[in-house]
């Protein structure tokens, strides 16, 4: 594996592969777990050649100290890289990112208004800086993305979309833990009873799944939530049925043909994101 921190040299070395290779790209903010790995797996089974990025984005995050709390395991993040196969490996300084102020606004209309979005203002116009950025460096054929990350994922489809981007984005699927906990970088902040606790997101979500669609949408959110805050380590900041491709919020099971079920939770100063597919 080969590592690069500027970015002239990284394009001088995917300018000659992409004469006669597929350049597929998986931009993470480090700290790995099977998740990300997932994602080098399936660029590889695509792609000729699998670039990853390491940055911890700080114009995505509107709390400082989240940004400061993010774990960093930049020696450990590369040993994995390289033992999962990965080809070229992309760590730069937020100064190489952002030479300059990056003030570019987006506009996703309803899409950053909800969620995530109402929650953590301004969060997404930094997701859309940072992967636009990444994607004019990188230039890459496809860009492999964690449905975890669902809102995330709308939001960058429909950046590609009014950049005119070629890359094609690849969503893959959810990876748990054995108790059924989304995988995720925070995961390693969570006290030994957070954790425990932690589980109840998922099996909540579960719940909503096995209760689609026979059972009202409303009765079926209002329980999630209950059986989420039933824990005294957890707070359900938001839980919201929608359709999969505006993300507003349903009142019906027939008001969209896709409906999932996205949540975030605050576990003390830990906030965990989940969805599921319920229909």
């Amino acid at each position: 594996m080969e590592k690069y921190e500027r970015i002239s040299e990284l394009q001088l070395k995917l300018s000659e592969l992409r004469k006669s290779k597929t350049i597929g790209f998986v931009p993470t903010m480090g700290a790995l777990h099977q998740g990300h790995l997932s994602l080098i797996d399936k660029c590889k089974s695509m792609c000729n050649i699998t670039v990853a990025s390491i940055f911890v984005n700080p114009t995505q995050f509107n709390d400082k100290n989240d940004y400061r709390r993010y774990p960093r395991t930049l020696e450990k993040d590369g040993e994995i890289l390289e033992k999962a196969g990965c080809d070229i490996v992309f760590v730069p300084s937020e100064k190489e990112i952002y030479p300059e102020t990056d003030e570019r606004i987006f506009d996703f209309g309803e899409l950053d208004k909800v969620m995530e979005g109402k929650f953590r203002q301004g969060h997404f116009n930094g997701v859309a800086q940072v992967v636009s950025r990444l994607f004019d460096i990188v230039n890459p054929d496809k860009a492999f993305f964690g449905q975890k990350d669902f809102q995330q994922v709308s939001i960058i489809k429909n950046m590609v979309k009014q950049l005119n981007l070629t890359t094609e984005i690849v969503v893959c699927p959810i990876v748990r833990e054995q108790d059924g906990l989304a995988m995720s970088s925070r995961n390693m902040l969570l006290s030994d009873n957070q954790r425990k606790e932690a589980i109840n997101i998922s099996q909540a979500l579960f719940y909503a799944k096995q209760q689609a669609p026979g059972t009202p949408v409303n009765e079926i959110r209002d329980e999630a939530i209950r059986r989420i805050n039933s824990s005294p380590e957890l707070k359900v900041e938001y839980l919201e049925i929608v359709d999969a491709n505006t993300l507003q919020t349903v009142s019906g099971w027939d008001d969209a043909t896709e409906i999932f079920a996205c949540v975030a939770v605050q576990a003390g100063k830990i906030r965990l994101i989940d969805n599921v597919q319920l229909k």
